[in-house]
């Protein structure tokens, strides 16, 4: 027999789950902006992902694809979050990587599917970039997978051969 206590708790959860807002971490970030200042300067899609902690659908993103030297950036706030040293094709339709850039994302527990997955978020602007999931690649056996819209790609700069 549920009594009243577990009743209200699991309708609580229930109702951090479904709402964005709710399940949104807290926090101060060095870049902070209205969800109106948000808008002027994201896509429709990447406000859905970065604020609103969305998912790009598999396969949309040309990012998946991606292999030339450069950085990966927050698409919010531009800051340097993934090295094309460390992606990798995971199959799965998003960008994958298997660590970020030191210091450059937060994680968080997010628990909008009933069962705890690890968030990352950008740590300057706290943007929703994807998950963490312990089925990646050595050296650290995990997979960042990142929604693509999320972020910007910088290619590495060009190199000019030395004259001998």
């Amino acid at each position: 027999m549920t009594d009243r206590r577990t009743l209200l708790l699991s309708g609580a959860a229930l109702l951090a789950a479904a709402s964005p807002a709710f399940a949104r971490k807290d926090g101060d970030f060095e870049v902070m902006k209205t969800p109106e200042e948000w808008k002027e300067i994201l896509t429709p899609q990447q406000y859905y992902v970065l604020r609103e902690e969305g998912t790009e659908r598999p396969f949309t993103s040309p990012l998946d694809k991606n292999y030339e030297e450069g950085t990966y950036h927050c698409a919010g706030c531009d800051s340097p979050l993934y090295s094309s040293e460390t992606k990798f094709d995971s199959r799965t339709g998003w960008p994958s990587f298997w660590a970020p850039i030191e210091g450059m994302v937060g994680t968080s527990t997010d628990y909008k599917l009933f069962y705890p997955r690890t968030e990352v978020h950008c740590a300057r602007c706290g943007g929703h970039q994807g998950h963490v999931f312990k089925d990646g690649p050595k050296p650290t056996g995990e997979r960042h997978c990142i929604n693509g819209v999320a972020m910007t790609f910088k290619p590495a700069e060009k190199k000019e051969a030395s004259e001998s």
